[in-house]
């Protein structure tokens, strides 16, 4: 996966897209492309899967009409259909429609003790087929706002950073509620950092986008107020972070009463891998973000059940790997990312954007 920057000082979501469609044309072209054969070797038409779009579209233009500006502005100026940049973005939503949905790998740890600066890192595991490229964006949602994010060419954010001291991670989950035709969960990123202060602020947003997939948003901040926002159909929990400052998500519902419409892959390695991060959560703390990632990994480094690689046994739609490794600095506004697996952090180190 190939990493390229962007930074957007304008505060009009339509100059926005313009400017990315503009910029990236052919990788957002791409990326649509590719997420359209992925929905079809799922088993999804090219016709269900515009439908299935154009219905998240128009609910997120319901909920937050400029993102679907900035979405519309991007597909323009790209030369592509409208529906076909949406399908991007409502990704998770028309996944949920599938009938072999698949299945998504993250692990989130955050550290947010009281009294000092909190400490994150993810891994973001997906088809490194239908990421070719990815983006960082800088961009200036309102006057004297900026928000930093990681996310895929055509989808509104995912996980990302504002200059109010407020970060979002990202972990997709899956309930038997899931259907499609919500507002995607991508959005509700990506609008918590645009206008979210503190976590308070970013459960009411949360709480007022009806969606229809599920998904986990870790939210930290600078003061180090930190909870797991666990969003599905069936309704929004809120997983507080632990009186020992840690807070810790991989695939699976932590929240009891949704846990229990819990759906994820029978073959998931979600339980395994949360343990692992808490039998080496202990190690992490104070160290530098490429130290913090090694720690991540514990002593299985690239063998870690944390550090996923694709099975070339297996069609290249059920292959995923670790493409990025990334953690947030709330006080500074920042992403340490690196576009690979925790475990290469102490050899090639963790850029800053």
């Amino acid at each position: 996966m190939e990493l390229h920057t962007l930074t957007t000082e304008t505060t009009d979501p339509r100059e926005r897209g313009t400017l990315l469609g503009t910029r990236f044309g052919a990788r957002v072209r791409r990326v649509a492309e590719l997420y359209r054969e992925h929905f079809t070797v799922l088993g999804l038409p090219a016709d269900q899967v515009r439908d299935l779009a154009d219905r998240s579209h128009e609910a997120l233009r319901a909920w937050a009409p400029h993102l679907a500006e900035e979405s519309d502005a991007c597909a323009d100026a790209a030369g592509v259909e409208r529906w076909t940049v949406a399908a991007v973005g409502a990704r998770t939503e028309i996944l949920a429609a599938c009938p072999e949905p698949g299945r998504g790998e993250c692990s989130t740890a955050v550290f947010a003790p009281a009294g000092a600066a909190p400490q994150t890192v993810q891994t973001w595991d997906w088809h490194d087929l239908l990421v070719p490229d990815a983006l960082l964006h800088a961009l200036t949602p309102s006057e004297g706002r900026t928000v930093k994010l990681f996310t895929e060419f055509g989808a509104p954010g995912k996980i990302g950073v504002n200059s109010a001291g407020l970060g979002v991670h990202f972990n997709i989950l899956f309930h038997a509620s899931d259907s499609a035709g919500g507002v995607p969960v991508h959005a509700v990123a990506r609008r918590i950092l645009d206008e979210a202060d503190a976590l308070d602020q970013a459960v009411e947003i949360a709480s007022t986008a009806r969606v229809s997939a599920s998904t986990s948003l870790t939210v930290v901040t600078a003061d180090c107020s930190a909870a797991s926002l666990e969003l599905s159909p069936a309704g929004l929990a809120v997983v507080p972070a632990g009186e020992d400052g840690w807070l810790l998500h991989t695939n699976h519902f932590l929240d009891t009463g949704l846990a229990a419409g819990d759906t994820g892959p029978a073959d998931s390695m979600t339980a395994e891998r949360l343990a692992h991060l808490r039998a080496v959560r202990a190690a992490m703390p104070g160290l530098s973000p490429a130290e913090r990632a090694r720690a991540f990994c514990g002593e299985g480094g690239a063998d870690a059940v944390v550090c996923m690689r694709p099975d070339a046994h297996k069609p290249p739609h059920e292959q995923w790997g670790t493409l990025l490794t990334v953690g947030l600095d709330t006080v500074d506004c920042a992403i340490d990312y690196l576009a690979g697996a925790p475990h290469e952090a102490p050899a090639s180190g963790l850029a800053r954007f």
